[in-house]
């Protein structure tokens, strides 16, 4: 019911097995409450569902939920089970209180884990997670860096997992915290060259999962060791896709891992070239790859099908939080406000793509129509 708020805790093992038929609401019920017992007025839950509701229609500031949650009013809060009856409705300075007290890598995986049991996506009967990093640079003080988060998104554009991270510490040692939040069947996950290390594929390939990852600069050695196979004598494979002006056709190349190529779990190697033509004007890059999925589960199509995916992680999520949410300017600076709002942002893209939306922004102008459709996406199961 969307009105048990009194749902008992749940476990970090049972992060990948959300209760059949729960609503939203009743994840939220599960997330422990930071705040004393005394003088609590509103529900935990209430709270971060009346500010979800409002992020899905729209609201992309604290100001702006209060504003929404005041125009629903306290009646029909009340009746969808996100106040307490005869409670008014939370202020700002309650909603910005209890979000910067949250633990925000709980709510990330609880709300991930119940978000990636609807998300049916999946690639040869297996999940394939993109794995990027962004920096919230409205939160920075003159004190405290802005917070940077790292966050896995599934094809299906649902944010499975996100965590901060913490001070001083970099992308690399983040990917394994990041991982906890997934599910532990075998996945596949896809990096860009930052997160192309031996220990990341080590531990990766430790707990059963593959990856792809892109070979830069910052592995010269297993660069220039890619670069030097004898690519003319390769089959290629080709696609072009047009669209936004431009023309990109690909050429992939792909070939079993030589022996004396020595990278932990690695079965294939691959060339990348994109010719991308706009305006008349060309230009080429080529990049290499290596995977841990060997020809038998991946095919030369398959393979740049997974890199183009891969990078679309800008254009799903960072660029809708950016554009659309105008992220870069949300100036939350205290606690864990931040990364809790951006995991708001999250969860509302993620329940748009769950119902269908093409477009973000025009699924939140449909939901700030209505009242009851971003209620309806908090409390139905």
């Amino acid at each position: 019911s969307p009105r048990n708020h009194e749902a008992p805790r749940v476990c970090s093992s049972s992060l990948t097995m959300p209760v059949c038929g729960q609503s939203l609401l009743g994840v939220f019920a599960t997330i422990a409450d930071p705040r004393g017992r005394r003088g609590r007025r509103h529900d935990l839950a209430g709270v971060l569902a009346i500010a979800t509701a409002a992020v899905c229609a729209g609201a992309s500031s604290l100001v702006a939920i209060a504003e929404w949650a005041a125009d629903v009013g306290r009646d029909l809060l009340a009746t969808s089970g996100l106040l307490r009856p005869g409670r008014r409705v939370p202020s700002e300075s309650t909603i910005r209180r209890i979000l910067q007290a949250l633990d925000a890598d709980e709510l990330s995986a609880m709300v991930g884990a119940w978000l990636l049991a609807r998300d049916a996506t999946r690639w040869k009967g297996r999940m394939v997670v993109a794995v990027d990093g962004k920096t919230l640079r409205g939160a920075k003080t003159r004190d405290m860096a802005a917070p940077h988060l790292l966050a896995a998104v599934t094809r299906g554009g649902i944010v499975a997992a996100q965590h901060q991270l913490p001070a001083k510490t970099g992308e690399i040692a983040a990917l394994p915290v990041l991982l906890e939040s997934l599910p532990r069947s075998k996945i596949v996950v896809t990096a860009d060259a930052l997160h192309t290390q031996r220990s990341t594929a080590c531990t990766l390939t430790g707990q059963g999962h593959d990856y792809v990852l892109t070979v830069k600069g910052n592995q010269p050695r297993l660069r220039t060791a890619l670069k030097a196979l004898p690519w003319k004598n390769i089959p290629a494979h080709h696609s072009t896709t047009t669209g936004h002006g431009r023309r990109v056709r690909r050429t992939i190349k792909v070939c079993q891992v030589p022996d004396w190529i020595d990278w932990p779990g690695a079965r294939q190697v691959a060339q990348l070239r994109r010719t991308r033509t706009i305006d008349g004007r060309k230009t080429v890059e080529v990049v290499y790859l290596i995977t841990s999925l060997d020809a038998r589960q991946t095919s030369p199509a398959d393979l740049a099908d997974l890199i183009q995916s891969h990078w679309g992680i800008e254009n799903r999520l960072h660029w809708v939080r950016d554009v659309t949410f105008d992220e870069d300017r949300h100036q939350l600076h205290t606690g864990h406000g931040p990364a809790v709002m951006a995991t708001l942002r999250n969860t509302a893209i993620s329940l748009h793509r769950l119902a269908g939306a093409v477009s973000i922004a025009a699924a939140l102008r449909h939901h700030s129509r209505d009242p009851l459709r971003p209620l309806q996406l908090i409390t139905q199961p």
